[in-house]
């Protein structure tokens, strides 16, 4: 499996049967800058996304429709998604699994809103806020937690799914801060690797990792705080 953060809540996950994007928030993405949308929408199969807000649905409807990817969202966003065009579309919502070929994906709970705002100004809700629980076929497993605050309930999901890999937002405001982001990972996953992420693509968001990477120092979790753009083998 290789994992590529793009940026933001954004990465590109590859195995050998699927090629995904999760929340892919590339244009208009400071943390996307340099790179090609082209080069890491190449060959996808798939667009996951864990909530509304325009910085996760992003280019959704524009790589859809070029790449013919199914996407997969809340009911209320698929539905939305729908009337913009998007035709490959699995709906679910929290607690629904959905079998995606060579992996599935199960809507998890998470702390957080979910809406776009139209041009006439109004505000559209679009579903609960998830996270997205992914289990391949012969690989390791993805909590990717989308945007959110600490919910003791996580420990459920780390009962019912045991992931290896966490996807986790630190950027604090919006989700929960770096040191809050440790506290869940130590007390309620045992995560193998955490990837941090929410973090330095906005100026009103925590720029760094560093208060994530100091609260989990002695974790047996390894920390993978990589840049955008750089992948991860595992």
């Amino acid at each position: 499996m290789k994992i590529t953060w793009l940026g933001h809540s954004a990465f590109r996950i590859e195995t050998s049967k699927a090629k995904i994007l999760l929340d892919p928030f590339l244009s208009y993405n400071a943390s996307f800058s340099g790179q090609d949308i082209k080069d890491v929408s190449a060959g996808i199969t798939h667009i996951l996304l864990t909530h509304g807000h325009g910085d996760h649905v992003g280019d959704t409807v524009a790589l859809a429709k070029e790449t013919g990817a199914v996407v997969l969202a809340n009911a209320d966003l698929a539905a939305w998604l729908g009337s913009k065009g998007v035709d490959k579309i699995e709906m679910g919502n929290t607690g629904g699994t959905i079998a995606l070929g060579s992996f599935s994906a199960t809507f998890t709970n998470a702390l957080h809103s979910s809406a776009q705002i139209t041009e006439d100004g109004v505000s559209h809700a679009l579903g609960n806020a998830n996270g997205l629980m992914l289990h391949f076929d012969d690989e390791a497993s993805i909590l990717a937690m989308g945007d959110t605050d600490i919910f003791s309930d996580m420990a459920l999901i780390n009962e019912l799914h045991q992931p290896d890999i966490g996807f986790v937002p630190v950027g604090d405001r919006f989700t929960m801060g770096g040191a809050v982001a440790a506290l869940a990972c130590r007390r309620y996953f045992n995560f193998k690797t955490a990837i941090p992420c929410h973090y330095g693509t906005f100026p009103i968001i925590d720029q760094t990792a560093e208060k994530f990477v100091a609260g989990m120092e002695g974790s047996e979790t390894e920390v993978k705080a990589i840049k955008p753009s750089e992948s991860l083998s595992i």
